[in-house]
């Protein structure tokens, strides 16, 4: 009944889907950027329209929405490190709420089910913070500052903890941290009246040494969650207790890349499902400067485990961020180092994916996040 009716409300989404808005996160340290971006998608065509500058902000580098879509959060270089808000306006356009420092190294942030708490992953301190909102959506103070300890096998990248993402879970009861450091998944009780945040027993769900987890996808089910591992250049599938919330793992981990590629070079990046809980996607990036980018494409059966479908080579260069339209029918992906968004369409039958041709150009783009809410 649950896929029936999540298959009812995508078909109704595709059916009066007009121009579809997303926002871009960049850095801003080469100039060629100023901050955040938007634009807008053309959900029958996949047409891009002129991306415009949404709020002049330094390296906002991820970026949220609040579920209604009235706010935006961003990690930016403001003071050293800071979460900033924003309200939403007519066609994109961003007014500056306020900031308030996030911590070492904020490079993800993202907002709870109810709209008042939002997280924020600081990888250099290797910390999670947690912090509450007005209700005019700008941040009202720090409620949560938890720094983790622990080391991995990676003498050169694992000396200490690395916290990259940060999530609030199914049923908004606990909040989850990938951890490249360590190679762990730390787990927290959430308090969603307050945004207070407390270890979870177990603390920590753990993926194969040295794959240093980067971020993670949750299944439109709740009942599945998948890490890509940045050095392992594999993902693991998790299942997820419907009580208690804590992962399991499902071993082994699967490969993201086609078997026999000479891996020097790679790293994984983003990885999101699709809207129908029937297919992963998790992008590739060569930093070799050889050109091999790619996105990589998994079936999800019904328990929850992968099957390698497609390596798709995107015609960007070190595809960082990619983000996946509410519609399920297109993918911008894109390139942090040729400064270049690109439009993939995504096959309805098979997930697989296609280049159409659409690119733009804007500097150091790293996180493509799509309106739920138009404009």
């Amino acid at each position: 009944m649950k896929w029936i009716l999540l298959l009812a409300l995508l078909a109704g989404v595709a059916a009066s889907a007009g121009p579809l808005r997303f926002f871009l996160g960049t850095y801003t340290d080469k100039g060629l950027s100023h901050g955040i971006y938007t634009g807008t998608l053309d959900a029958d065509t996949g047409v891009l329209s002129p991306l415009e500058l949404a709020a002049a902000a330094p390296s906002p580098n991820y970026l949220a929405l609040s579920p209604d879509g009235r706010f935006l959060y961003a990690n930016t270089a403001t003071n050293g490190g800071c979460v900033t808000a924003f309200r939403v306006e007519a066609k994109g356009r961003l007014t500056r709420l306020n900031d308030l420092p996030s911590g070492n190294g904020g490079c993800h942030v993202s907002v709870d089910a109810t709209g008042r708490n939002v997280f924020v992953a600081n990888y250099s301190g290797g910390s999670v913070a947690s912090f509450r909102t007005r209700e005019d959506g700008s941040l009202e103070k720090r409620v949560a500052f938890l720094p983790q300890q622990g080391s991995g096998p990676n003498p050169q990248r694992q000396t200490k903890p690395y916290l990259h993402s940060a999530y609030a879970g199914p049923g908004n009861t606990r909040v989850y941290t990938c951890d490249l450091g360590t190679d762990s998944i730390w787990t927290f009780d959430l308090n969603a009246a307050t945004g207070d945040l407390t270890p979870a027993v177990p603390p920590a769900a753990k993926v194969p040494p040295g794959s240093g987890p980067r971020h993670l996808a949750w299944h439109p089910n709740g009942r599945f969650a998948y890490v890509n591992g940045e050095m392992g250049l594999n993902v693991t599938a998790f299942r997820v207790d419907e009580k208690s919330g804590q992962l399991s793992a499902m071993l082994p981990d699967q490969p993201t890349l086609t078997p026999g590629t000479d891996t020097e070079g790679f790293t994984t990046a983003e990885i999101f499902c699709h809207p129908s809980g029937r297919w992963l996607y998790v992008s590739n990036r060569d930093v070799s400067g050889r050109g091999r980018d790619s996105l990589t494409v998994f079936a999800i059966r019904a328990d929850g485990r992968l099957t390698w479908q497609q390596e798709f080579p995107v015609p960007v260069k070190v595809p960082r961020g990619f983000g996946l339209d509410p519609s399920g029918r297109w993918l911008i992906c894109a390139g942090q180092q040729d400064n270049q968004i690109t439009v993939l369409k995504i096959d309805q039958r098979n997930g697989n994916l296609t280049a159409i041709g659409q690119t733009a150009t804007v500097g150091a783009p790293v996180c493509v996040l799509f309106s739920n809410n138009g404009f």
